[in-house]
C-alpha cells in the first residue's frame, strides 16, 4: 500500500494534474474575484468564505480526470484488479493520493489568499478547520466519479456533470463553517454535519467506486 501511495504521489507531481496545476487555479479565481466585485471590503468580506470555499471545490475537480486514466491507458488497473490488495484499498489510496497533492496545498494556502478577500480575522481558523475536513470528501467523491467514466471518451466533461451535484452538500456546510466563523457565530453544528458526510463518504464509495471499476474492466 505503501509502494502504491508513492507511486501515485510520482504520477500526480510528474502529469502537472496535482500540486501546481490547482494551486494556479485557486489564486487565479480568488484574485478574479475583486475584479468582478469591485474592491469593497465590506462586499469581499461578505462573500470571502463562500469565494474561497468555491474556488478550493474547483481546483480539486481540475485533475480529477487523469486520476484512474493514466492506469487505465497502460493496462496498471488490469494489473491491480488481479493484484492480492483490495481494490477497495486501491481506490482509497488513489483518493488519499489526489487529497495530499491538490487538497492539502489548497488547505495550507487558503489563509494568505483570504488575505486578498478581506476575510475577518476569526475566520481564518474556522477556513482552514472546514477545508481540512470538507476537502478529504471532495477527494473520495471524485475518486467515484473518476471510476464512472474510466475509459470514456471525452470523460472529463461527464465526470464534471456527475461529481459536481455530489459536492454541493460539503461546499454548503464548508462554506457555512467558515461564513459563522468570519462573523463570531457558533459554528460547531455545520461543522459536525461537514464531519459526518466526509466520514460517510469515506466510509462507502471505495466500497462504490470498486464495483464500478470491476464492471468497467471485465
Amino acid at each position: 500500500m505503501k509502494a502504491l501511495l508513492i507511486r501515485d504521489l510520482k504520477l500526480a507531481m510528474r502529469a502537472g494534474g496535482g500540486f501546481g496545476l490547482g494551486l494556479a487555479f485557486f489564486l487565479i479565481v480568488t484574485v478574479l474575484i475583486p475584479f468582478s466585485v469591485g474592491p469593497q471590503s465590506a462586499l469581499l468580506a461578505t462573500i470571502a468564505p463562500g469565494g474561497l470555499w468555491l474556488g478550493a471545490l474547483l481546483a480539486c475537480l481540475l485533475s480529477l480526470d487523469r486520476l484512474l486514466a493514466l492506469d487505465w491507458e497502460d493496462g496498471t488497473l488490469d494489473l491491480l484488479a488481479t493484484a492480492p490488495l483490495p481494490l477497495e484499498s486501491v481506490v482509497t489510496i488513489k483518493a488519499l493520493a489526489h487529497w495530499l497533492t491538490t487538497g492539502l496545498p489548497l488547505v495550507l494556502i487558503a489563509p494568505a489568499l483570504g488575505v486578498l478577500l478581506s476575510l475577518p480575522a476569526p475566520g481564518y481558523f474556522w477556513l482552514v478547520i472546514s477545508l481540512l475536513v470538507g476537502t478529504p470528501a471532495l477527494s473520495v467523491i471524485g475518486t467515484f466519479g473518476a471510476a464512472l467514466t474510466v475509459g470514456l471518451k471525452r470523460g472529463g466533461l461527464l465526470l464534471s456533470l456527475l461529481v459536481l451535484p455530489l459536492y454541493v452538500p460539503t461546499l454548503i456546510f464548508g462554506a457555512e463553517v467558515a461564513r459563522r466563523g468570519a462573523t463570531g457565530m457558533e459554528a460547531t453544528t455545520p461543522l459536525l454535519l461537514l464531519a459526518g458526510i466526509t466520514a460517510g463518504v469515506t466510509a462507502l464509495l471505495p466500497f462504490a467506486s470498486a464495483a464500478v471499476l470491476r464492471v468497467n474492466l471485465r
